[in-house]
């Protein structure tokens, strides 16, 4: 069981892991422009059922590609967060939980299909950038699971919890606090040195 998760989304890991990819392009045509050695679908769900369990949740972040090769993947929970070249629609009787836009499942992890900036507060894990990203882009850290730039082979959730990839991140709560007392001592600065000027 992932603890840190938001109570909602701990079901996730009541039975075995998660596991997160993202741009699958299942059976896309387009793929081989994005990255000339795409991986043909049948590899691509051959790779995740040998990493993914029926014990475990595979979450997708978005642009599965076919329907007929993802409804092979054998997880025993399958989450979709919609990506732009997906329609709910292709992918209902898929997965058991669609949710659209950007998706926080813990105080510091936020899931989204594309990569989500000025947030220094929390990890953004997301895909859609085929071309990989910078850890920290524009303040925020970030974590790019778009098949072609992480191996076409899901990530482990719990395993990057545990090998520490929230631990140099402040909490927003964290963040909050050390503001309004930063903002409190300036305030009380300011009034000494107007109490100093007032005295002269």
């Amino acid at each position: 069981m992932i603890k840190t998760l938001y109570e909602i989304f701990q079901h996730w890991s009541a039975k075995g892991s998660v596991y997160l990819l993202s741009d699958l392009h299942l059976d896309d045509d387009d793929c081989l422009l994005m990255d000339p050695d795409w991986i043909p679908p049948e590899e691509q769900i051959w790779i995740i059922n040998n990493k993914v369990t029926r014990n475990d949740t595979f979450i997708c972040l978005g642009d599965v590609g076919s329907s007929d090769y993802a409804a092979q993947i054998k997880a025993g929970h399958k989450v979709l967060l919609l990506g732009n070249h997906d329609r709910r629609k292709d992918y209902k009787d898929i997965f058991d939980e669609i949710y659209e836009g950007p998706l926080f499942i813990s105080e510091k992890i936020l899931l989204s299909h594309e990569p989500v900036y000025g947030l220094p507060w929390c990890l953004n894990i997301h895909g859609h950038d085929h071309n990989g990203i910078e850890p920290y882009a524009e303040g925020c850290k970030h974590l790019n699971l778009a098949a072609n730039v992480c191996g076409y082979t899901p990530v482990s959730l719990g395993l990057l919890i545990k090998g520490g990839i929230l631990a140099d991140i402040s909490s927003i709560h964290r963040q909050t606090i050390d503001r309004v007392a930063e903002r409190k001592q300036m305030k009380e600065q300011f009034y000494r040195g107007i109490e100093m000027l007032s005295e002269d």
